[in-house]
Formats: structure tokens, sequence, C-alpha cells
């Protein structure tokens, strides 16, 4: 049997699918990547595929002159919203949805690095992306950038410093602000990658030997929940 062919849009190499790409081993599936930053060209139609990736990415929605591909992915993404195709954005991806539903992606009063608690709302609670969940859990965050809510979308998640953490749109359309796809190898990555950021390393990694142990058990359900959504379609 032919595997289906999944389309994941990399914006930066230290940014990957994590521990998203050992969920979609097992499942057979086999991810087309194209790296963006090294020239790899955005497809112009969703043919062929399953569901669409959108990772995340230092760079801001709106810097589609410094990042030409930013306008690249607009153009899918419009496809992808008006077939309610499925959809996942992680972070820069959640932002690009956002960007494409016409709601404001707007720099936050202050960055979310690190481990902080998010807590599901009551349309979070009920959403099948999050069956089975706890109502509160600690995530990974490396971002200063917010969206607001879509009109039409479901706000499912919220932090202290940032309100608007996930949102679904339509049935198969989700962006979540936070990683749940990150390892530990990413994490070192990122605090080597990202040396202008303030941030205290040694803390995030100690807390690392704290929270991501859970955080591998939240991120499992969440991937058969959302493949179980989008094979439900």
């Amino acid at each position: 049997m032919q595997e289906k062919q999944l389309l994941v849009l990399q914006h930066i190499a230290c940014e990957g699918l994590g521990s998203l790409e050992d969920f979609f081993k097992e499942k057979r599936l086999r991810c087309d990547y194209r790296q963006l930053s090294d020239g790899d060209s955005v497809p112009k139609d969703l043919k062929g595929y399953r569901a669409l990736i959108l990772l995340g990415g230092p760079m801001n929605v709106y810097e589609e002159e410094k990042y030409s591909y930013l306008r690249q992915e607009d153009e899918l993404l419009k496809i992808a919203l008006d077939m309610d195709f499925p959809t996942l954005g992680v972070c820069l991806g959640a932002q690009l949805i956002a960007k494409n539903l016409k709601v404001p992606v707007t720099q936050g009063n202050q960055k979310e690095i690190g481990w902080y608690s998010i807590d599901l709302t009551h349309q979070g609670k009920k959403d099948p992306l999050f069956h089975n969940l706890p109502n509160q859990f600690h995530v990974f965050q490396w971002h200063g950038d917010t969206f607001e809510i879509p009109s039409k979308g479901s706000h499912l998640a919220s932090s202290l410093l940032f309100p608007q953490q996930a949102f679904r749109f339509g049935r198969n359309i989700y962006g979540l602000q936070f990683h749940v796809e990150i390892t530990e190898a990413m994490i070192q990555d990122w605090i080597q990658a990202y040396t202008e950021e303030r941030i205290d390393s040694k803390k995030i990694l100690q807390e690392t030997k704290t929270f991501l142990g859970d955080l591998e058990k939240v991120s499992r359900k969440i991937y058969h929940n959302l493949w179980n959504i989008w094979n439900s379609s």
C-alpha cells in the first residue's frame, strides 16, 4: 500500500517536526518536507496530499519582502481554508493561519519563552483535539507575537501572558501557539541558535527535565486526537 503524503512547510532547520515525526512514521505517513529557508518552493495546490503542516520560525508573518516564500504560503493557505483541508499550524504556522483569516497578528507585551502552563477554555474542554486531556498542562513556548481568534473560529486555550494559545477553524484546521512537538534536543538547538534572546537557559533546561515527560504524554494524545478528527471528516 502506498504511504499517504503530508506536506510539511519548514521555515528554519532547527524547528522541525520533533516528536510529531515519530507519530507520522508509526502511521506510515510519508512527509514531503519543503525547507523554505533553503530555497524549496511551496506547492501551488494540495493535490496528492493528506494534510498540511506549517511549522515555527523566527520570522514575522508580515516580513514578505524579506522572506518571499511567505507570500507563497499565503496563497496555499487560502486554498486550504476554502477546502477546510486538514491543517495544523504551530507557532509561526498558527500565526500564518490567523493572518489569512484576516485577524491581527501583533507583537505581544513581552516574549513567552520557556515552560508555561496553559488552560483549556470552555470551548477547548469540549473540542475533540483535547479529548481526555487535563484542563491545565505545561507546554513549551518560544514566541513574541500573538494573534486574535478568528471571528468564526473556536478559542481553545489560553495562558496568563498570551490569552490566545489555540484555535480551530472549520472542522479540520488548528492553530497552536505553543510547541507540542518539542524535544530536549530541539530545546538545546534553539538555545544555541537564538542567542540574541535574553533567557535563563539553565532554568529552561532544568524545567525541561521536570515537564517534558508529561508534555510527551499530552502530545501523544493530541496527535491521536488530531488524526482521528482528520480521518472522520
